[in-house]
């Protein structure tokens, strides 16, 4: 039987008989499968499939290409990886043969790529190069290259008696302009040779104030005379007083003409003028891309609790690790621990000055607050009994006064305020931080050049000076989470010190005029900076000694600024009596940047004697926030 066509088994051709094959004829044809036409091949992206072939039939993919780990391991395994190319229309890998690989590396050559072409064949001299002695053509040149052409002279008579008549015209030249021309005129068209020309301001019209008979409203009184000439000409709404006179005639000269003549020729004269072109820009395309505060929930936004009871500022708080328990100190000398739900004062201590810096250990449980140029270490009494005993082990171990070079330490014995031991230094404490392994406690001083920082140990009843001076001066120091790393903050530097080399390994620029306070992400590689010129930095250590992010959000200095444990979340406080809570988002991914994002602002405080929001710490739990103000009140907002 006779058929007609093609039949395609998979990617052989089978030929009917009486089929004429046309394979012969076009040898530099593919065996074209795929009859989709040109059309963009992603449209096939999401089938099973890549095309039709000439009998309507689907052509499957042969094979899915893989991501770049399949790249990589087919390049090792696969002898003929480099020689290999995938045809998206046809969906298969084709192995390109030797004469192709050799034709692309001609033409990567530059060279010819037919492989049997030679460029430097001997040449064939077709026409000889020796001159002929005689010419090929030897007919005398005609007589009428020789003789001038009459009907171009008939032509050039006729234009030349056209002139002559007046018919035609020549072309006039066109009048010549002056090079000088008037800077300033009023003209409906630009100059020609300075197209951004833009015609200078007209001065204002005389109202009626400057008229030689203004009405009575217009002329100033006894006092706004004395007022208008005690006042600098600089700061003066006009440069003249209103006068009334009889008649034209009587007016006076002006004395200030020339003055004011030569100032407006003078600024015409420096004034820039130029134009300047438009640009068609979204605003919403130069504010960066950030998600809503909405879909970085949870943060605290609704004030719960308020604890009444200090008299005068807060200058200190802190929590427990569980959160049940916070403990706050101030200008009132009184040092009290509360019941964080409720609100409940559960304990009260007189101190003999007023506390600058309280913070509770989160592993022995033990309270350490500056007053004055003493630490006093306290056992709470709070918790479970074994705690308890635990941490008054710890404290009571000190049996005698043990006087060290820079501070002495005092035991206080077992008494009814819960207070343990004291370290009374030389200078004035400011700043207090606990290690995290809860052994350690850092103390900044003020006013001390030799001794700006020591280091206790608890454990030990020890002390030591990190450095023998200080490079400025010293606003707080802190411990990096889970490394040797001291943070030491000055006013315009942070300086990082590795405990175990001795030595300083970074200094960070603040690119502030005054410090005021910091804190250390919990990952321990970011950090924040707040100062009193209303400027909080962000840095990213492993980014560079400079801040990743400057951020203006409060209109008075930031006093006080912390990280939450648990939670991407931070807060600022300032004089302006709020604290703006911030999600700060610190990747795994060490190519994506840390995402900070403003979330919310809480008020709550009233500012007194120039001071708003003095301090603020996070709950150890959950997504809350306590702020104590210099109105006495600590506000938790949830």
């Amino acid at each position: 039987d006779d058929y007609s066509g093609r039949q395609t088994d998979g990617e052989k051709t089978v030929l009917r008989p009486g089929e004429y094959n046309d394979s012969d004829c076009s040898s530099d044809e593919e065996d074209i499968r795929n009859r989709i036409g040109n059309i963009p091949m992603e449209w096939y992206d999401d089938y099973d499939h890549i095309g039709y072939n000439i009998h309507g039939e689907k052509v499957g993919k042969s094979k899915k290409e893989g991501d770049q780990l399949d790249k990589l391991l087919d390049r090792m395994d696969n002898p003929d990886f480099w020689r290999t190319v995938h045809n998206k229309r046809e969906g298969e890998d084709i192995v390109l043969p030797d004469e192709d690989i050799a034709i692309i590396e001609k033409i990567r050559s530059n060279s010819y790529p037919d492989l049997g072409y030679n460029p430097y064949e001997p040449y064939v001299d077709f026409f000889t190069h020796e001159k002929m002695e005689t010419p090929l053509v030897d007919t005398p040149e005609p007589k009428r290259r020789f003789i001038p052409s009459k009907h171009e002279h008939k032509k050039v008579m006729k234009i030349i008696r056209a002139i002559r008549n007046g018919w035609i015209k020549p072309k006039e030249d066109a009048p010549k302009k002056p090079a000088y021309f008037d800077l300033w005129a009023s003209k409906t068209e630009p100059q020609k040779h300075n197209p951004m020309h833009i015609p200078a301001p007209k001065l204002p019209l005389p109202g009626n104030e400057e008229s030689y008979n203004p009405p009575d409203e217009y002329l100033p009184s006894q006092e706004e005379k004395e007022q208008w000439e005690n006042t600098d000409e600089v700061d003066r709404d006009r440069n003249f007083l209103p006068q009334k006179y009889d008649c034209l005639r009587r007016v006076p000269a002006y004395p200030r003409l020339i003055n004011e003549k030569f100032d407006r020729c003078l600024d015409l004269y420096l004034c820039p003028r130029k134009m300047k072109m438009k640009l068609s820009m979204n605003p919403d395309d130069l504010l960066p891309k950030l998600p809503k505060p909405k879909d970085l929930k949870p943060f605290p936004s609704t004030k719960a609790v308020k604890f009444s009871d200090h008299q005068g500022h807060v200058y200190a708080l802190d929590t427990n690790k569980s959160g049940e328990f916070i403990v706050s100190g101030g200008e009132d000398k009184m040092l009290r621990i509360w019941e964080s739900s409720t609100g409940r004062v559960l304990n009260k201590i007189a101190l003999p000055e007023l506390i600058t810096s309280v913070k509770w250990n989160k592993v022995h449980s033990v309270v350490a607050a500056a007053s004055g140029n003493t630490v006093y270490l306290l056992n709470p009494g709070l918790g479970d009994r074994l705690v308890v005993e635990s941490t008054n082990k710890l404290l009571l171990g000190l049996g005698d006064i043990r006087e060290l070079d820079h501070c002495r330490w005092y035991p206080l014995g077992n008494d009814k305020d819960w207070l343990r031991t004291k370290i009374v230094h030389d200078s004035s404490v400011t700043n207090v931080t606990w290690h995290n392994s809860g052994n350690y406690l850092a103390v900044t001083m003020k006013g001390s050049q030799s001794c700006p920082v020591l280091i206790h140990n608890v454990a030990k009843y020890s002390s030591q000076k990190p450095f023998n001076k200080s490079k400025g001066q010293i606003q707080q120091v802190e411990f990096h989470p889970n490394k040797p790393f001291f943070y030491v903050l000055s006013q315009r530097y942070v300086r990082v010190y590795n405990l175990v080399k001795q030595a300083m390994v970074r200094k960070l620029i603040c690119s502030v005029k005054w410090a005021s306070c910091m804190a250390i992400h919990p990952k321990g590689d970011n950090l924040i900076v707040g100062s009193y010129d209303k400027t909080l930095v962000w840095f990213d250590m492993d980014l560079s000694v400079k801040p990743y992010k400057s951020l203006q959000q409060h209109k008075k200095a930031i006093r006080h600024v912390c990280f939450h444990p648990r939670y991407p979340l931070y807060a600022s406080s300032s004089d302006d009596c709020s604290t703006i809570v911030t999600h700060g988002m610190v990747y795994n991914d060490m190519v994506k940047n840390p995402l900070v994002v403003p979330v919310k602002v809480l008020r709550g405080h009233k500012e007194t004697s120039k001071y708003g929001v003095l301090s603020n710490v996070f709950h150890s739990q959950q997504p809350w926030v306590y702020t104590g103000g210099a109105d006495g009140e600590i506000l938790l907002f949830v």
